[in-house]
Parts: structure tokens; sequence; C-alpha cells
């Protein structure tokens, strides 16, 4: 106990010690909670209401919208009470609460799953026990108290008796039921879709016995020992997808009708609000066309098609189809067929009704209707580029409302009617604040403001601007400062890379880039990051012009942010180090070959070496085949360039790492050996594509003290 009390001691030392240098402490990270802002625990609107509620003092407050007050609603005590009369343990805090069922019933998380907890009779009406062995995929629905879940690669669903049930039958090898296909692409996040009755479950049937098997290695035991898993290589045999669809009521499952080659993806998945239909995108494995089709649920027959859409470069689904409340008929459809992501209106028969939102700017993500179903709200990069905003958009008007006329990064919460908003947001110069909103926008109260409460710490100053390339498109920028920044002096600069689709590093929220480039920053450096051409929310045109030649538009943008620096009196040209991890690790690379001398140090993590290595689904999106864009593949490789290096490199892998194979640092590697190259190489043994939790800190030092240039 004495042991444990010094360890508490010192840690308290030590981040008030730091606090009182006004550096952040890499381990203090993990560890000392002052470092965060607060947070209004629990805040959400209660259902079909315009009351929101919180946990305060180990209760939950509820307050009307249009009220100054909050009054207790129920207290840990009261759960407490229900939960020993229903045979169950106590809680210490006050537990989370997943899901509202009704403004009186709240599941919540206990040890073997949820208990529904009735407010108005203070007691446990039952337990959804989803806590299975070696269970994950857990799908639950809430309206019937049933669930689906896989063991391995088998699917199960567990009925309102608690008896599960396996839903596959064939036990063939190779085929996983209820996962995830195509390797998370395509905005698909789970492997089953309940029906809205519950009377259905769809799920993705996965046959991999085809792929080729790819050796992952674990040596932590004292004979190491092998798993393969799945990896189609872009060029390669990929997977083949289905949609089953099993009956609850009579336990029979058929398969969609989707049709060959069979090696298609199949994404979008969506079930008519009347049950009777499944709406499937098809997309081609060239990436270059999709179907939406209709297929009847009962029989798995094709009923028809909807629509088309095509693409010379790719077509990319990445959401649902979104039916509107109290017109079953009509469902809104995103896409980019415009150039810019956008919301279309369809009616059943794949009638396109009309164009919902227009203009050079990208709807980031649907965010729901308003109960009555004339209103959408979503965020969009519509006012700010390096923002997010919350957006009100009425469906027979056409007029749009900005919820949130700040600039900032927003996070919103509509109440059922549209007519009220929880707002948390922040910029890179103001914390987050909590408040409550109106239908226009405005702020009718501060709930919580965190202004100040890093006021300990030399907090370093950021900025946000713009460069132009060559194309004259805008480029945004973010440039942190060491705190006590002198312009008559030199600083060395920390280039942080990603530059990769599905991405946007500039943002204006608080702490924007994170801790650890925040801490760079209090090092001493010049903190460096852009957004170039192919990454995302700045049309279709911006992000897919890399198509078949990556790493060319992205290295050239990036080069506008080093002549920029360059310019910078105060930016020591002698002392450009760069960093980054993934496909921020092929643009670290590449940029330190392409341009060699540019950048004295670099530190790369699970960088993407040669195309060919990758994936299908993502690699061939952006690449096409080998086969069909050699060229480009073989310009993109980094084994051809290891005779550029110069300066030092230090290189990253996880050996866990199922993404970008471990094969590429290895080639990268071997092929440095064979030119006699000098780069340094660190592995983390049990870690996947990237390091996470406390061994964090291990990386962040590693980079660090790589980076030093010493006083």
């Amino acid at each position: 106990m004495r042991k444990l009390s010094l360890i508490v001691c010192l840690t308290i030392l030590t981040a008030t010690l730091a606090a009182q240098d006004g550096i952040f402490n890499l381990e203090d990270l993990f560890t000392n909670g002052n470092l965060y802002p607060q947070r209004m625990n629990q805040w959400q609107w209660l259902p079909q209401s315009s009351d929101f509620i919180f946990v305060r003092d180990n209760a939950v407050m509820r307050r009307p919208a249009s009220s100054a007050k909050a009054e207790r609603y129920f207290t840990l005590e009261d759960v407490n009470a229900a939960m020993k009369a229903a045979g169950k343990d106590a809680f210490r805090r006050f537990p989370s609460m997943a899901h509202w069922v009704s403004p009186t019933q709240v599941y919540i998380r206990v040890r073997e799953g949820y208990a529904l907890y009735d407010v108005s009779e203070k007691r446990i009406v039952h337990t959804l026990k989803t806590t299975v062995s070696d269970a994950s995929n857990i799908l639950v629905d809430w309206d019937h108290a049933r669930f689906s879940y896989t063991i391995g690669d088998n699917l199960f669903v567990c009925k309102a008796d608690g008896q599960p049930v396996r839903v596959d039958k064939d036990g063939a090898k190779d085929v996983r039921y209820g996962h995830v296909p195509h390797r998370n692409e395509f905005g698909i996040e789970q492997g089953a879709f309940w029906s809205p009755k519950g009377n259905f479950l769809a799920f993705y049937r996965m046959d991999e016995s085809m792929v080729t098997d790819y050796p992952l290695v674990d040596a932590q035991g004292r004979i190491a020992t092998l798993k393969n898993v799945k990896y189609p290589m872009a060029g390669m045999t990929s997977h083949e997808v289905t949609v089953g669809v099993y009956n609850m009521a009579t336990g029979k499952t058929v398969y969609l009708q989707t049709g060959e080659p069979r090696d298609h993806f199949l994404c979008s998945v969506t079930w008519t609000p009347d049950e009777r239909y499944l709406l499937v995108a098809v997309l081609n494995r060239e990436q270059n066309h999709l179907e939406l089709n209709r297929y009847d649920a009962e029989t798995g027959a094709l009923v028809g098609k909807l629509f088309e859409e095509s693409n010379s470069r790719y077509v990319e689904p990445s959401d649902p189809l979104y039916f509107l409340p109290n017109q079953p008929d009509q469902f809104v459809y995103v896409s980019r067929r415009d150039g810019w992501k956008h919301l279309y209106l369809y009616d059943i028969s794949g009638k396109l009704l009309k164009q919902l939102t227009s203009g050079n700017w990208e709807v980031k993500s649907f965010e729901g209707f308003d109960r009555t179903g004339t209103k959408i709200f979503f965020t969009s990069n519509k006012d700010e580029i390096p923002g997010e905003r919350f957006y009100v958009l009425d469906i027979k008007k056409g007029k749009i409302t900005d919820a949130t006329p700040e600039d900032g990064t927003h996070s919103v919460q509509p109440d059922a009617t549209g007519s009220w908003f929880l707002d948390v947001f922040s910029t890179i110069s103001q914390e987050s604040r909590y408040v409550l909103r109106d239908k226009k926008g405005n702020v009718k109260e501060v709930l919580l403001d965190n202004k100040g409460y890093l006021s300990d710490y030399m907090v370093p100053e950021t900025r946000i601007f713009t460069l132009k390339n060559g194309n004259n498109d805008d480029l945004y920028c973010r440039l942190i400062y060491p705190p006590m920044f002198d312009s008559t002096k030199k600083y060395p600069v920390f280039y942080y890379v990603y530059g990769g689709p599905h991405s946007q590093l500039v943002t204006n929220n608080w702490l924007s880039g994170g801790w650890f480039l925040q801490y760079m920053a209090q090092k001493g450096y010049l903190v460096f990051t852009m957004d170039n051409r192919g990454t995302n929310y700045r049309g279709f045109e911006f992000e897919s012009c890399i198509h078949r030649h990556l790493g060319d538009y992205e290295v050239e943008d990036q080069m506008c942010g080093v002549n920029y620096l360059r310019s910078l009196p105060y930016a020591d040209t002698s002392r450009f180090s760069i960093d980054g991890w993934s496909y921020g690790g092929f643009m670290t690379l590449s940029l330190f070959t392409r341009y060699p001398g540019v950048f004295k140090k670099a530190t790369a993590g699970g960088p993407v070496i040669d195309w060919k290595y990758y994936e299908v689904m993502y690699g061939e999106r952006y690449m096409d085949m080998p086969q069909e864009n050699p060229e480009g593949y073989e310009k993109a490789s980094l084994l051809n360039r290891v005779d550029s290096i110069r300066g030092k490199l230090l290189i990253f892998h996880g050996a866990q790492d199922a993404t970008v194979v471990w094969q590429h640092t290895l080639q990268f590697i071997t092929q440095c050996i064979t030119k006699g190259k000098q780069v340094d190489y660190f592995i983390y043994p049990t870690h996947e594509h990237n390091v996470s939790g406390f061994d964090r800190t291990h990386l962040w030092k590693k980079i660090e003290e790589f980076h030093s240039y010493g006083k």
C-alpha cells in the first residue's frame, strides 16, 4: 500500500512540476485528467422530446430546452436499488446509458451486457446478456431485445428468450459470416443489418478461400506462432461476397442474387422501411461503375435496377440510403456525381426527384432527419474549409440554415423537432464550449466553458493559412509556433505529413494536430502540416487527380510548403525534419528521396513502399491493377529511390500489421543493404498498423530523440 501511495505521489509531483515548467509531459497525457477539457457527462436529448439530460454528482439531470433549471431525473442510488432488487451488482459510479427506448426507459451497461432500467417504476425490466465468450461484431436490435454476434467465422443470433441460434450452416472453410467485408472500405462499418421490424437479419457472407494466405508471426512465446490472414494484394485474386437474409420466424436463409463477376463490391446495404426489399450498391472490381439494385428479401431475387453511376476514375459509395420518416417510398442518396459530395432525393422506383444540395462545397456527413421528415441535418465545410458546421435543410423549400454560424469545429445534437441544438465546439484559439442553441443558431446559453483550463501550461500558438500551388489551388496549412516565439531567432522545423485520401489534417479546433505536435512545438520546433491534392472535402477533382500516379501531385504540393518555410527568416533550413505514418510514411519517404537533402532527418511509420504489395480495394481504386498501370506503380515504388537517401532515416513498423504488411519495409531495408545505405529501423513486435495505448509514449520519445538537434 505504501508503494502504491508513493507511485501516486510521484505521479502527482511529476504532473505538478511539468505544469510549473509549462511543458506537456508525454506520460502525463495518459494519466493527468487536468490536461483535458471538462465535459458534460452523457449529454444528450431524451427521445421524442426537447428535454436534455446529463450526469452530475451521480445523478441524471433533466432540463427542458426552454427552461433555465435542471432537476434530478434519477440517481445512482435509484439505479443501485433496482440492481440489488434484480440480484445484480451495484455500481461505484454512474453507468453508461447505452440506448433510450423511450423517455422513461434506458438500457444501461452492466457486466453481462445491458439492463433496461425503467425510470418511472425504478426497476430493471430485463437484461440483455450480450457478454458471450469470444464474441465480436455484436449488433443489438434494441426494440426487440435481441442481438447478433460472431464467434470466429460463424454468425449467431440470440433471441429474446436468450437462446443462441447459429445462422450459417454450411461450415465452409475460409468463409466468414457477419464480418465487415472489403477490408472496411466503402464506409462499411458492420457485417450485419437488422430489418426495421426485427423480422430479418441481413448479413455479409465473405468467401476468402480463393485468397492467398499471408503470414503474420507472433514471437511472444518460446516458440513463435504463425497466424495466417487473408490479404488480397492489388491485381491478385480477391474475395467473393454476397448478402444473406435470415428469417427469424422460419430460421431459413436466402441469398441475394447479386450476379457475376463475384469479386465485385456490395455496398450501401439498406432495408426498405416495410422490410420487403434490400437495396444494395453493386460496384464492379474496377470501381468505375455502380448499380443500385433492389432485391426481394423473401426470395433474394433481383427486382430491378434503380439507377447507375459511372466515372472514368472511380465511384466510391460511402453511405447507406436514408429513407424519409413518414415518406417510406423516398430516400436520400449521397454522391459526388457532380464533382462535389451532395445529397439527392429519389423515390423507390429509382426516379430522381431532385438534387437537395449543390455548390462547390461538400456534405461531410449526413446527420439525420427531424421527426416529421421535412428537415435534413448535415455537417459541411460550406462556409469554412478547415471547420465543420452543422446545417438544417428544408426539403421542400430547399433552404439551408447554418445552425452553428461561428467558425470552428462543431459537434451537434438536434432535438427531435429540429428547434433546439446541443453544440460543443472549439477553434485553434478557443477551448471547447458547450452551448444550447435555438433553431436560428443563436446561442441561448453557455452551459460549460473551458476557457483557460490550461493556463498553467505554455500552449503554443497555432495559425491556419493557405498557399497556392502551381494549379492555383488553395492549400490549407497549419503552423504551430514554439511558446515565447521570437522572430529574430532561428528554429528547427518538424514537418508532419499524411496527404492521402479520406484525410483532413488542417482543422480549426482546439489543440489542432493533437498532443504530440503541440509537444514538439513546446520543445522549440516550428511544426508544419499541409493538406495537399488527394485529401478530402475539396471536391472530386482535387482528391482524384492523384489517380494512377500516387506521390506526384501530393509531393509537388508539399514542396510549396517547403518553399514557404524556406522563405521565413526564422525557419532554420539546415534543421528540417519530416515525420508521417502509413500514407504519411509513403509521403515522408517520397519527399525524402525525391528531394534529397531538403530534410536532414525523417521518421516513417508503417509506410507503403510499393503499392503492388497493398490490398485490392484501396490500392486498385487509386492505382488500378499493376498489370494495367505498370508505369504508375514503377514510378511510385520507393524501392527505386533508395539511391537518393541523404540524411538520417528511421523507419518504424508493427510486426502484426495486417494493413501495410511488414513486407513493405523489409523489402526497403533489403534494398538499403544492397545499395549500402545506412538507415535505422525499429519494430514494435506486438502492435498492428500503429502503436496504441501507453506504448505510444515510447514511439513519441523515439521520434523526439531521433529528431533532436541538440542545444
